[in-house]
């Protein structure tokens, strides 16, 4: 877990021993959200003999947890993300090679996945304890599996502990909200996040940090793409595949920002290195911004890349 999380950490552990039975812990992109919730899974459980001493790491059940074989954990999550996506079909008898996949992995979570957790929770602990199940990202939930998720929300069986993990938590449903508790995971204070990144020998640090908005994660990955970023905020381009039409969405959402904060005359948050426009424009760059920031979603379902793009930066050519 990432040392900016210590306090939200400490703030779960005082609060273990009236644990409600749903826990949404929900910040932005980058913060460590998913480590948090993790090591606050191992530490539920841990079977150390002193509490105050979980997670130990020693343990059996931390040993299977860290090896990803607690049988009293799931963790739910689109097969896009997973590290062995499923195949599609049984593997046929006398074979020893798993059935190749002949589809793209999923990105969304499915309804089977949510029907299949139902079947676990429903179940006695192995161990005489909790059973815990981990929703990431829990905006990923397609319709009828948040539909069938809230149903354990709403009667959890007992020992039952939902942890859903969220970048986005206006986009779950009002009605699986309203069941959890919300724990907030905010951006880290920037000393500790420099201080964590120059740690890890990331270039060009306090310009990456800005460039994630203050996420020191997302602020990694961006520095190890860094020539391509900077190819693409400075000669934006079409783009013919949905990854790069995100990334286009972005780079122009930061675009606009960046021209609307030195039209008011104040410091460019995203350092993307553009210039002012004329505050007469201020209204159309904040609903440009608006605008990519829906796109990014979009670029999520079947497009033509090319087409949407070129749109986009068309657009984006009247707010010069």
């Amino acid at each position: 877990m990432h040392p900016w999380n210590e306090a939200v950490l400490e703030s779960l552990k005082k609060a273990r021993q009236r644990l409600p039975h749903a826990l949404l812990i929900h910040g932005p992109r980058g913060v460590g959200k998913l480590a948090l919730a993790e090591q606050f899974a191992q530490l539920l459980l841990c079977e150390h003999a002193d509490p105050l001493a979980r997670p130990c790491g020693r343990c059996d059940a931390c040993r299977w947890y860290l090896t990803g074989n607690h049988p009293d954990f799931r963790r739910i999550e689109p097969e896009a993300l997973a590290k062995t996506p499923p195949v599609d079909a049984e593997t046929e008898e006398g074979t020893e090679a798993p059935a190749r996949r002949t589809k793209q992995p999923s990105i969304v979570i499915t309804v089977e996945q949510v029907r299949a957790l139902a079947d676990f929770l429903n179940l006695r602990s192995h161990r005489g304890a909790l059973r815990i199940a981990l929703v990431h990202p829990a905006e990923d939930l397609y319709p009828n599996a948040a539909n069938a998720l809230l149903k354990g929300l709403e009667e959890p069986p007992p020992g039952a502990i939902f942890i859903l993990v969220s970048h986005r938590p206006a986009r779950l449903l009002p009605t699986v909200r309203s069941r959890c508790v919300a724990v907030p995971v905010p951006i880290p204070p920037a000393d500790a996040a420099l201080r964590w990144l120059a740690s890890r020998g990331v270039q060009n640090a306090e310009r990456w940090l800005a460039f994630a908005g203050g996420a020191p994660l997302q602020a990694v990955q961006y520095a190890q793409e860094a020539a391509g970023w900077e190819r693409l905020l400075k000669s934006p381009q079409p783009v013919d595949d949905r990854e790069s039409l995100e990334r286009l969405a972005e780079a122009l959402q930061k675009l606009a920002y960046d021209r609307a904060f030195l039209a008011f005359g104040l410091a460019p948050k995203y350092r993307t290195g553009t210039s002012a426009s004329s505050p007469a424009k201020l209204r159309r760059l904040l609903a440009f911004a608006r605008q990519m920031g829906e796109n990014r979603q979009l670029t999520r379902h079947p497009l033509n890349p090319r087409l949407f793009s070129a749109d986009m930066l068309a657009s984006m050519v009247h707010l010069t």
